[in-house]
């Protein structure tokens, strides 16, 4: 009897507690997110064009005369002056050939000395009335034609030392060797495919750049005019192939007075110190220019999600969770955005965690960590 009484009243507790359990009112706390309150605030952006380099002068140089190379005076990359003796074309043909001008322009000397001394004679021998005049203008004739030759011999003398001069291959100009195709014993003339080496001037560098229409005519417009866009404008920054910032900073040189009717675009070139060597002739990299933005709305990217390449924040109204998208441009920085549409100064958003957010929840806020 007391063993049924016992599990009666334990059937009688739990029915009770099932009871407590079905009435009791589930509700889930509110978490607690961070959140922001949008202000106004000024920021350094820059707008970023691809750009090529090149060195002050890209000489390709091509022998002048044709022979065989018989010596390389530098290597790849070395430093030369204007000049200096980069390749020796076999000397021996080119050698012979101004002996051989030098010998003509004797015989001619000889030749005129002697037309002038056969002139003299019959000219004393005419006034004494002993030869005709067709005698006389004869020895003429022949010294004329003597004189002639010798300036034929002498002509061809310079064109022989001008083609020795030839066979040494100097550089016209100060910079750097490139690339050396051609090695001793090539057989090479002025017409070859390739050029024999390409002497760079790097110690300035162009860097050129295009940009379009519109920004051309809003830099004429913020400046005044162009002479004062390439007096005044703000130093550029040059972002090397690897991501990195070449630290001297460059200039506008010029700016191209033709735009290019197929993309609308206009050619500037800017120009960097290269004392180091850093840049080399045919790199390639990106041209950032400065501006100040001012009292525009900013947000850490923290506090955006992404969703179908649209960017949405959620904004705090009287405690609840509100999905709004924006527009942005990025900040250089790569840790905010300016908010071009869809916030006004004064919003509240939720800058952390906004992952885990659904549209139409209850919040509790607290500071946020963002700046």
């Amino acid at each position: 009897m007391k063993k049924r009484t016992v599990k009666t009243t334990c059937l009688v507790a739990c029915l009770i507690g099932m009871i407590g359990c079905n009435t009791a009112p589930n509700v889930a706390p509110e978490a607690t997110y961070a959140t922001l309150r949008i202000n106004k605030t000024d920021r350094e952006l820059a707008d970023s064009y691809p750009a090529t380099i090149r060195g002050r002068q890209d000489i390709d140089i091509y022998p002048q005369v044709g022979g065989f190379i018989s010596e390389v005076c530098v290597m790849e990359g070395q430093k030369v002056t204007k000049g200096q003796p980069l390749f020796i074309i076999d000397q021996v043909p080119y050698k012979a050939a101004l002996q051989t001008a030098e010998a003509n322009v004797e015989a001619a000397k000889a030749g005129v000395a002697t037309a002038q001394l056969t002139y003299d004679s019959k000219k004393t021998l005419f006034e004494r009335n002993v030869i005709s005049q067709f005698d006389l203008s004869t020895a003429e004739n022949n010294l004329l034609t003597a004189k002639a030759q010798l300036a034929q011999a002498e002509a061809q003398e310079t064109y022989a030392k001008n083609d020795l001069s030839y066979t040494v291959v100097k550089s016209p100009a100060n910079g750097v060797v490139g690339t050396l195709p051609y090695r001793v014993g090539a057989l090479v003339s002025a017409s070859i495919p390739k050029p024999l080496t390409t002497i760079s001037d790097n110690s300035e560098m162009y860097v050129y750049f295009s940009m379009t229409e519109n920004q051309l005519l809003s830099w004429t417009r913020q400046y005044g005019s162009m002479d004062e866009v390439l007096r005044t404008m703000p130093d550029l920054k040059l972002l090397l192939s690897d991501g990195s910032t070449y630290a001297p900073a460059g200039r506008i040189e010029s700016v191209s007075g033709v735009i290019d009717p197929t993309t609308g675009s206009v050619s500037v070139r800017a120009v960097f110190p290269n004392e180091g060597r850093l840049l080399h002739s045919g790199g390639s990299g990106n041209i950032q220019i400065g501006y100040l933005r001012e009292n525009c709305l900013v947000i850490p990217q923290i506090a955006t999600i992404d969703v179908q390449d649209k960017v949405f924040v959620y904004k705090v109204v009287n405690g609840t969770t509100e999905r709004t998208m924006i527009e942005v441009i990025p900040v250089n920085n790569g840790k905010e955005y300016i908010v071009e549409a869809g916030l006004n100064e004064g919003d509240v958003i939720v800058s952390e965690g906004v992952g885990l957010i659904r549209p139409g929840v209850a919040i509790q806020t607290k500071p946020s960590t963002q700046q």
